[in-house]
């Protein structure tokens, strides 16, 4: 992979050489543990087998009555050879208290002195031990000859029965393979167990190594701390991975948001269902709380497969503000445009009059259209004094004209100490009218297109009232308008008018009311309340 230091290892290899080794050292544990169980239990079955021959001899009649007659060897050689073979144990030795030996397994030696210990014997105990003796290491028993059976007798002589060390070593040995046939087996399973978790966790890391992927943490910590747009990451599955500090300011996102699905945190429909598109969305403008966002979406991809979405998040809130201000600009400007076109025209109307030798005529037309002009001027002041609101009438009033609309303004607003700034009047109002005027423009629809607009405000509150004579809000959709926190989007900055209007009002612990109108078509009431 590009980026990789030239001696870096993946992961996946580092660790599956790691568990390779860890296998190896248990599996090699494991086989030494169970060769010195198995040496230790064939030690003590040897041990064991020694003690019961002997005792078994002990306990013999003619070994009891030999050793108090005048020449035990006569008797008890022969018997004690006969043991040893039936036994397959490779010494039988009696012997008196002076560990002066009546038998052994080579003639030549019964008369000498027992070679090795045997501990409290004499005292009646059965006494164990490994020693190396004449016939070379073995492991020996040597238990006591009572005159009478049972406890009650006195010792009289002892008995020793004993195993060589090899013989046991060569049962140990044929032990050995079947421990490691079984850690060999261990040693395969845990190796293949390796192999496969390495090449799951090759996949999930991409074959990175550990300082590469050290370097992409880091590098993606720092990104996300730095860039001033809000990024969220989804799986597959709805679920945010990934988000930054600017995504949760701007989304109101909970501490614990990593882990849980998008449709569980109370965001727009229209926002989730962007989110977990497999598609690609453009820039589109929401309204979430007190902010208006630019919201883009794209799947994300790696090597051809689809992994989830990245979701970036704008915040245009002061943007929008501002388009606002622009659009009060603009819409003056359209309606001296319209003025200066009507201006024209009735002036070269009068010129004409003057021409035709009618300058009377010409004066009473003059007369009139300045009077009606001056009339509707005054009348809209006179309801509206807050000069920046005043504007945004006049200039919708042209414009409603012009597109042949009757736009009506009633009310009392004073210019001053109104509890609502000219930005958040302009707005409301500007963003109500507009809807009203596209809900009425259809000049084919029968009857006559009205819009009223009425406006009342002190330093407590602001009322604004717009009606219209258009199809009208279903029932429905008047409950979603209303919802709080409901966010409407639109493409071309168009649809979102009712969404900032009710942000305004939110803001100014205000309401939104949707109704229908006795012009027949909506009407909007919005109060905002002073701080």
């Amino acid at each position: 992979m590009a980026g990789r230091g030239a001696h870096e290892s993946p992961v996946a290899r580092q660790i599956l050489v790691l568990q390779v080794l860890v296998v190896l050292v248990l599996v090699l544990a494991a086989v030494a543990l169970a060769a010195a169980d198995t040496r230790r239990d064939v030690r003590s079955s040897a041990r064991d087998e020694a003690v019961s021959v002997a005792l078994s001899v002990a306990d013999a009649p003619t070994v009891r009555e030999a050793v108090v007659s005048k020449d035990p060897s006569a008797r008890l050689q022969p018997y004690a050879e006969q043991v040893r073979a039936d036994t397959h144990v490779d010494f039988v030795v009696v012997m008196d208290l002076q560990r002066r030996r009546f038998t052994h397994p080579t003639p030549g030696r019964i008369g000498e002195r027992f070679v090795g210990d045997v501990g409290a014997a004499p005292q009646g105990k059965v006494f164990t031990q490994e020693y190396a003796g004449t016939l070379g290491p073995s492991i020996r028993a040597v238990v006591p000859v009572r005159s009478a059976a049972g406890e009650g007798g006195r010792v009289v002589a002892l008995v020793s029965v004993g195993i060589r060390l090899t013989r046991v070593d060569r049962q140990l040995e044929q032990d050995l393979p079947t421990i490691f046939a079984a850690g060999l087996a261990a040693l395969l399973v845990g190796v293949a167990g390796a192999v496969l978790i390495s090449r799951r966790l090759r996949r999930q890391t991409h074959g990175m190594g550990e300082q590469e992927i050290t370097r992409m943490y880091e590098y993606y910590r720092a990104v996300l701390g730095a860039v001033r747009e809000g990024l969220l990451l989804v799986d597959a599955g709805g679920r945010v991975q990934l988000v930054n500090d600017e995504a949760r300011r701007l989304l109101a996102l909970p501490a614990d948001v990593v882990g849980r699905s998008l449709a569980d945190l109370g965001l727009p429909p229209g926002l989730v269902e962007a989110a977990a598109g497999d598609t690609a969305a453009p820039d589109t403008i929401y309204v979430l709380g007190d902010h208006v966002l630019v919201v883009s979406s794209a799947p994300a991809l790696w090597e051809g497969t689809e992994v989830g979405a990245v979701v970036t998040l704008r915040d245009r809130t002061e943007l929008q503000a501002v388009t606002g201000e622009l659009d009060v600009v603009r819409g003056l400007t359209e309606s001296l445009r319209a003025q200066n076109h009507e201006a024209a025209n009735r002036l070269h109307s009068v010129v004409s009059l003057i021409e035709m030798g009618q300058p009377q005529r010409a004066v009473d037309f003059a007369t009139e259209e300045l009077a009606v002009a001056q009339v509707l001027t005054d009348r809209l002041l006179g309801a509206v004094q807050e000069p920046v609101l005043a504007a945004l009438l006049l200039g919708k009033t042209a414009d409603a004209a012009e597109r042949g609309i009757e736009l009506l303004v009633s009310g009392e607003v004073a210019g001053e100490d109104l509890p609502v700034r000219s930005r958040d009047l302009v707005t409301v109002v500007g963003n109500l009218v507009d809807n009203a005027l596209e809900a009425v423009g259809d000049v084919h629809a029968p009857g006559r297109r009205v819009v009223t607009v009425h406006v009342e405000g002190d330093e407590e509150h602001v009322r604004v009232v717009v009606e219209d004579s258009g199809p009208g809000v279903r029932p429905e959709d008047a409950e979603r308008v209303l919802e709080r926190g409901w966010s409407t989007k639109a493409s071309g900055g168009r649809g979102i008018g009712l969404a900032l209007v009710g942000q305004v009002a939110r803001t100014h612990q205000g309401s939104v009311e949707v109704a229908a109108s006795s012009l027949g078509g909506a009407r909007f009431t919005v109060v905002l309340e002073a701080p």
